[in-house]
């Protein structure tokens, strides 16, 4: 028992911390969460591949890009950082701690039908607590990303979707928030395509593009 207080204290100082840097860096604060992790693998590639292993690598590409290519201009908070298991209710208690721009968590979809293929942005399903502001700049948010994975890679796109995932409901008054389907690993292309390295790379590099585009919009 006293182990666990312990534990407890130092994950309490670690986010008080986090908190902290955020607040006094009065930059451009995103919260990416990449969705599963842990036991939970999410969904299965043909190829064998697995979502939670494949977000998190495009996750840390986007890292690497924008501090390679953007010199840090977006301040990235991550919900995991490995291959940890993270409940959605901790997933959107960092945003609701930090309160960032935007909040953007990334998956990859599955089908029973293999031919199913294209990328798909949810937002926030309205109801009558909705912020029509926060609503509007993530409707906005994810058009722009269609737009950009059908411009730049070619996708096929199956469109802007209205969900009331606990991720986007927990976080649609907070910030703009948007979840992210990579395509299909169901799909024999789309899972051959999220193998490799240079379109992790494209993938992490659209979704950087994007949200410094939006977020430079709304400074």
């Amino acid at each position: 028992m006293k182990r666990f207080r312990i534990v407890c204290l130092w994950i309490c100082f670690a986010l008080l911390g986090i908190i902290t840097h955020a607040q006094e860096s009065g930059g451009r604060i995103v919260v990416i969460d990449p969705g599963h992790g842990g036991v939970d693998s999410g969904a299965f590639g043909v190829n064998g591949i697995k979502e939670k292993d494949i977000v998190l690598e495009v996750v840390k590409e986007m890292i690497r890009l924008n501090k390679e290519l953007f010199d840090n201009e977006i301040e990235f908070y991550l919900t995991r950082y490995n291959d940890t298991l993270i409940s959605l209710g901790d997933r959107t208690k960092l945003a609701k701690s930090l309160k960032p721009d935007v909040f953007i968590s990334i998956h990859c979809n599955q089908a029973t039908r293999k031919s199913a293929q294209g990328i798909e942005v949810y937002v926030p399903r309205p109801d009558a607590s909705t912020d029509k502001e926060l609503l509007f700049k993530s409707e906005e948010l994810a058009q722009r990303m269609l737009k950009e994975f059908r411009g730049s890679l070619d996708f096929k796109i199956r469109g802007l979707k209205y969900a009331n995932f606990q991720v986007l409901r927990e976080t649609k008054n907070i910030c703009s928030a948007v979840l992210l389907e990579l395509g299909f690993l169901s799909n024999r292309e789309e899972a051959e395509h999220s193998r490799r390295k240079e379109s992790v790379t494209g993938l992490a590099m659209v979704v950087l593009e994007v949200l410094n585009v939006f977020m430079r919009a709304h400074q």
